[in-house]
């Protein structure tokens, strides 16, 4: 597992802001590459469109992104009594010798915890009738953790494939039963490849296939990691001690192209930037751990020594939230509060299916 302990000065209080709830986007923009793009990397924020993003990278800068695929991880059933109750997979484990096959982790909501061993029962998609069987087996990752290991009755990608719903965050709002055509398709990156995440890496659902032309076509580069970001990306830290915030864990791998494209990339002079926050998390425990497999809890605040990326493209954050500190921690506190200052007033469109920021390292 790789950690970094933040030592930062500021305190909660300093990353919560007051956000006009109809600033929040339900929808996305008509076209991927049509919403809009705050370019923050100099002392005036100029207001741009994302297609605009070729006119702002150079031949020989590298984009990296996240290639994690969005898995239909919401699922619905009820325990052996009868009660409702719904399941968010976080992630599917490997399989372990004398285990049982077919395991998950996953949040549980539901009005009282069945006990271990418990068989549920979990619906189709329309909710209409039971279709496998799942078993409590304990929570994870320890005996007091917040979230539950299960086995399900088959293969669990396959079975949420079949009646899972889009795992959408909390703030946008959809009748829990549906599964709009459109979040289907938009709810994931147009290069998603590896299965198992149960949110979007959403500063990359802001790229089309023509716009990922054109910038091949100029000579800018691209590799892909992968992480698989979990639900807990939309919890806020809820201690005003930031130190004492126990970070999500998430898994992530980096291929040996990727590692040798970053290479070549410093070497010619060029810039690294990171698509998102997942893919900074990524390659920042990278460079601090020599992993490029495994978990990664690493936490970055104001104070973070920065060794990978260069450039960030990222979407307007939750308040109070572990991302508004990785931003804050990339472009300065201060710049981090007036660009978001400036995206509220210019009316931008915020978190997942929002618009997004062009920041430099500060």
């Amino acid at each position: 597992m790789t950690s970094q302990t933040p030592s930062c000065q500021f305190t909660l209080s300093d990353f919560d802001f007051h956000l006009p709830t109809d600033l929040i986007a339900q929808t996305p923009a008509p076209e991927r590459s049509a919403s809009r793009l705050l370019d923050g990397r100099a002392d005036v924020p100029v207001d741009r469109i994302f297609k605009e993003l070729p006119t702002l990278l150079l031949p020989g800068d590298l984009l990296v992104f996240n290639d994690t695929q969005v898995v239909p991880a919401r699922l619905f059933g009820e325990k052996p009594s009868g009660g409702q109750l719904e399941l968010l997979v976080e992630r599917v484990l490997p399989v372990a010798e004398d285990e049982p096959l077919h395991q998950v982790v996953a949040h549980m909501k539901v009005s009282k915890k069945p006990v271990v061993g418990s068989v549920l029962r979990m619906f189709s998609r329309e909710g209409t009738s039971v279709t496998f069987e799942a078993t409590l087996l304990g929570r994870w990752p320890d005996a007091d953790g917040p979230l539950f290991r299960l086995a399900f009755s088959d293969d669990p990608l396959a079975l949420m494939r079949a009646h899972g719903h889009v795992p959408l965050p909390p703030y946008i709002e959809r009748d829990k039963h549906s599964m709009s055509t459109e979040d289907v398709a938009r709810y994931q990156t147009v290069f998603a490849k590896h299965p198992g995440a149960a949110a979007a890496p959403t500063a990359a659902l802001h790229f089309d296939e023509a716009l990922l032309s054109h910038l091949q076509n100029m000579g800018v580069q691209r590799a892909s990691v992968t992480l698989h970001v979990g639900a807990g990306t939309f919890s806020p830290v809820k201690t005003e001690n930031i130190a004492e915030h126990r970070m999500h864990s998430e898994w992530f791998s980096i291929p040996p192209s990727t590692l040798q494209a970053i290479t070549d990339c410093k070497s010619r002079g060029g810039r690294v930037v990171a698509v998102g926050t997942t893919t900074v998390r990524t390659l920042e425990s990278w460079a601090r751990s020599g992993l490029t497999e495994g978990d990664t809890d690493i936490f970055i605040t104001p104070g973070f020594d920065f060794k990978v990326v260069d450039v960030l493209i990222t979407n307007f954050h939750l308040p109070k939230s572990s991302l508004m500190m990785l931003v804050a921690a990339f472009t300065g506190y201060e710049r981090m509060q007036a660009l978001y200052r400036h995206a509220i007033e210019q009316r931008y469109r915020f978190f997942s299916y929002g618009d997004a920021m062009l920041l430099s390292r500060h």
